[in-house]
């Protein structure tokens, strides 16, 4: 019941989001770059930050540092929606937002290599994760198998307050009723993207943290992939990477190839989730088993991911972007 009066007042949130977006006329409107064709609602991801803002309430305030950081990225994020701030300001603002996650987990008690890795993970995550927001479905279906996987690990291992996931996951569910389907009624926006990848990464974090065991960065293995290869291959071709651009494999897939779209955020999401159950299998073996495990599924996914990338360009003949 507890779950079920959270998802309608999240919902109803959601609903009265739309109401605010069609007055002051936050939408994202098709262009060349874009992947839709239609203007849609903007900003329909901010229901991730209510779903962790009812988790706090609800906790008695339970990790505050953390919370304080997502509601300072939350905040710039949704102004950079409907202002376009300028780099200079979100930046600021993320490095306080990622310094506020890093102390709530404590890192700064940890050995240095800790503090650089984590930092260093969260912010490309984050931007990975409003990098790949460019199709309808994608960041929610990631984003529940992600969550999904989480909530199994804390079953097993107990690093952090199960309920943070499931409201999390819950907000996820209330945003892919209006954004997994062929017209999507909102995107999240960047104020959705950032906010999630945050949620998420502090629960990993946690994980990671309490286990020492760096496997589980797995969870994110297919978004990682794509942002990295996708920046590697527009570095080798001389482009801008902090461009706008249609050169991910989702967007080839549907841009220049034509697969369905939600089929599209659907693999995404099962594929992630199928490597993270491999992940959870191997984490409890010795170390020399897991990075074999690691190099042996980041080499396959890597060959998957290029071979089938490749052959749509050629297949297309598409120009690079």
């Amino acid at each position: 019941m507890e779950y079920i009066i959270l998802f309608i007042i999240l919902y109803l949130i959601e609903l009265g989001y739309f109401r605010i977006a069609e007055i002051f006329n936050i939408v994202d409107k098709p262009n060349q770059r874009s992947s839709h064709n239609s203007i849609t609602l903007r900003g329909g991801g901010i229901v991730f930050y209510f779903g962790a803002l009812a988790y706090f309430f609800y906790s008695g305030f339970e990790y505050p540092w953390f919370f304080w950081g997502l509601t300072f990225m939350t905040l710039v994020s949704f102004l950079d929606d409907i202002l376009s701030l300028s780099n200079k300001v979100r930046l600021i603002v993320h490095f306080v937002s990622v310094f506020l996650m890093i102390y709530q987990l404590d890192v700064f008690t940890l050995p240095w290599y800790f503090l650089l890795f984590t930092f260093i993970v969260v912010v490309g995550v984050i931007n990975a994760y409003n990098f790949m927001d460019g199709i309808n479905g994608i960041s929610a279906s990631y984003s529940l198998a992600v969550g999904g996987l989480l909530v199994i690990a804390n079953n097993k291992i107990g690093f952090i307050d199960q309920k943070l996931i499931l409201y999390s996951m819950i907000a996820v569910l209330v945003f892919a009723i209006f954004n997994f389907r062929m017209k999507a009624k909102t995107f999240a926006g960047d104020v959705g993207a950032v906010s999630i990848a945050y949620i998420l990464l502090f629960c990993l974090g946690s994980l990671i943290i309490k286990t020492g065991n760096f496997i589980y960065i797995l969870f994110l293995t297919v978004y990682g992939l794509d942002a990295v290869w996708t920046i590697l291959r527009r570095l080798r071709l001389g482009e801008n990477i902090f461009e706008p651009h249609r050169s991910h494999l989702y967007q080839y897939l549907y841009n220049e190839a034509g697969y369905n779209k939600l089929v599209i955020s659907f693999s995404y999401g099962i594929f992630q989730l199928l490597i993270g159950l491999l992940v959870i299998y191997f984490s409890s073996y010795s170390l020399s088993y897991q990075i074999i495990f690691s190099l042996l599924i980041l080499t396959f996914t890597s060959v998957i991911y290029l071979v089938l990338k490749n052959y749509i360009i050629k297949r297309y003949a598409l120009k690079t972007r």
